[in-house]
């Protein structure tokens, strides 16, 4: 039996518009599992984001800093599958939040193992506080009275900051 020990690369990608505490869960259990997390800001020109793609890779670094197994990093034009061969990854990571979200997770998955069996896809479920809490929900929140102090709850601190400077 070989006891060379196998180092496990996975990829959790997503826009990160923005980072909410939800995806921050999703971070620290991802550096649990595997050796290194590569956090990919996956860019879709089809979206009108809030953020540009270095705003967002700048609050997911300074989100990212209790972590030291986690790296951050952009990708645009490819395909997840194609993303995680390019960087060699041993896995793709995604979160589970709704029967919605697993009927379209599901078919990713099976689309990705088609194009690259060797590829494992692994779910996560967020805990109950934080299931709900979505980036387009956190978006929806802004502008009313007294939302500044609702969506402090939502978003990591770097992000908070960025969310008061573009909403003055």
């Amino acid at each position: 039996m070989n006891s060379k020990k196998t180092s496990r690369l996975g990829v959790y990608a997503g826009s990160f518009d923005p980072l909410t505490v939800g995806h921050l869960w999703m971070i620290q259990e991802g550096v649990r599992l595997f050796d290194h997390l590569l956090v990919a800001v996956g860019v879709n020109p089809d979206k009108k984001p809030t953020f540009t793609v270095e705003n967002r890779l700048q609050m997911l670094r300074e989100s990212c800093l209790p972590f030291p197994n986690a790296t951050v990093a952009a990708y645009s034009n490819l395909y997840l599958i194609d993303y995680a061969k390019s960087v060699k990854a041993t896995h793709i990571l995604r979160g589970v939040r709704s029967a919605a979200d697993y009927e379209y997770e599901r078919t990713m998955r099976n689309i990705n193992g088609d194009l690259d069996p060797s590829i494992c896809t692994v779910f996560l479920t967020p805990p109950r506080d934080i299931a709900e809490v979505s980036s387009s929900m956190v978006k929806g929140l802004i502008g009313p009275a007294g939302w500044r102090k609702i969506v402090r709850k939502y978003v990591p601190e770097p992000v908070y900051h960025q969310l008061l400077e573009l909403h003055k």
